[in-house]
């Protein structure tokens, strides 16, 4: 008796569990449950540099120059940053800064707003 979901790409009912992801071997898809799902977004909390919580679409403020990586361009101390973004990965934090553009911020050199 499988008592796992059906693949959501192709619906094979032949899926299996790797740590806490399911898999399936007939298209490959992998995906995330539900129970794992949500017990990674309840693990994973962003802290600013004075251990305030952030959260999508807060406003924050630059603490510290940044230079921009590839170019000549550099962050001022003060900029506010509105409606950030929290992803996955080395920079926490993905914004858009007038004059510069689309970047990613590290959430140690970001104060909330």
């Amino acid at each position: 008796m499988n008592t796992l979901p059906p693949c959501p790409q192709c619906g094979s009912e032949f899926t299996y569990e790797d740590g806490v992801q399911y898999v399936c071997p007939e298209c490959a898809h992998e995906w995330a449950g539900s129970a794992a799902a949500e017990s990674t977004e309840q693990a994973r909390t962003v802290r600013d540099a004075h251990g305030n919580e952030l959260h999508d679409g807060d406003s924050v403020t630059v603490i510290k120059d940044l230079k921009v990586k590839g170019s000549s361009l550099v962050v001022k101390v003060g900029t506010k940053v509105k409606n950030i973004r929290l992803v996955e990965g080395d920079h926490d934090i993905d914004c858009r800064i007038d004059g510069i553009g689309s970047m990613g911020l590290k959430s140690e050199f970001v104060k909330k707003a």
